[in-house]
């Protein structure tokens, strides 16, 4: 067996043993927490669907809210896909505009692209060019500098004003999941999965970060997908371009700089203790994208530890 044979067979799941663990962790801690039901986000992306199927089964369809947060940045495709997958578990639903809250703080001042908001293929390009600008002059992603702060980095202002932008919009949503989990007395379900997780893909205190539990935190994003096929979600869910939807023309792998189906291998292999020329000949990947994920891994630490002093022995 080669390496990539290895590693492929390693990233294998027994969807319906998992999908009977994962309902049963839903459950249990439905009772163990004494709440009446389950929230969580829908976003129309394949891990929410996923985890909204998940939480029907452990709990029964009437238990189970989906708070669907779109504002004027997100595309109504998703928000249809959300609400039609909520139609069809047969799951309850609500719909809560976060734009009327943006606008309430001025967020959507911090984006100069939003004057252009009446110009949605325009403000894609714009913003595909202005990341592929930064890459080529700084070597790196918009993203794996956006991990640590950007003291002496070049573009400064416009990485801070962005990342205020787009990370306000997760924690709103945080916000309010608990809102209506409090008031409902609902645990609060989280749709990170270890891909993201690890890379430090998501937003720190945010709806993929602050959650009563994570079903998914355990399985890279292929082994979503393969969950996603076994639960039977829908393919214009599971076959589009996975998207955090919160700026315009930049899906997950273009923002990241690697294919999922990519990512997870070295990630599986960086686990398992290989070397970095391994893993490059393995995956078929040069070496430097290997380095780049360790690097990933390394500038994300913060956003998983919690930080404090020692003062007793």
């Amino acid at each position: 067996m080669t390496g990539l044979e290895s590693l492929q067979t390693e990233m294998q799941i027994d969807s319906a043993a998992v999908t009977f663990l994962l309902t049963k962790l839903i459950a249990a801690k439905v009772e163990e927490l004494k709440r009446e039901g389950v929230l969580l986000g829908l976003s129309g992306g394949v891990d929410s669907a996923v985890v909204a199927a998940l939480c029907r089964r452990a709990v029964g369809p009437d238990k189970v809210l989906a708070l669907m947060m779109p504002e004027k940045d997100s595309r109504k495709e998703h928000f249809q896909d959300a609400l039609t997958l909520a139609a069809d578990l047969g799951i309850n639903a609500r719909v809560i505009s976060l734009t009327t809250w943006l606008k309430e703080v001025e967020a959507y001042r911090l984006f100069a692209l939003n004057k252009l908001s009446f110009f949605g293929k325009l403000r894609e390009r714009i913003m595909k060019t202005a990341c592929n600008y930064y890459r080529k002059k700084t070597g790196e992603t918009p993203f794996s500098a956006s991990l640590l702060g950007f003291k002496d980095k070049d573009f400064a202002s416009y990485l801070k004003t962005g990342n205020a932008y787009y990370r306000l919009k997760h924690r709103l949503r945080m916000v309010l999941l608990y809102l209506h989990g409090e008031l409902e007395n609902r645990l609060v379900v989280g749709c990170a999965n270890k891909t993201e997780y690890k890379i430090g893909f998501f937003v720190k205190h945010g709806c993929d970060d602050a959650a009563d539990v994570m079903p998914l935190l355990d399985l890279y994003k292929t082994q979503v997908r393969a969950l996603a096929s076994h639960l039977e979600i829908p393919t214009r869910i599971t076959e589009k371009a996975p998207s955090p939807d919160i700026l315009p023309g930049i899906n997950d792998e273009e923002a990241i700089g690697l294919s999922y189906k990519e990512l997870d291998l070295i990630l599986s292999a960086l686990e398992k203790g290989w070397a970095e020329s391994e893993i490059s000949q393995a995956v078929g990947v040069e070496k430097e994208r290997v380095e780049y994920v360790k690097n990933l891994i390394q500038r994300s630490a913060h956003m998983r530890q919690t930080y404090f002093p020692k003062i007793q022995n």
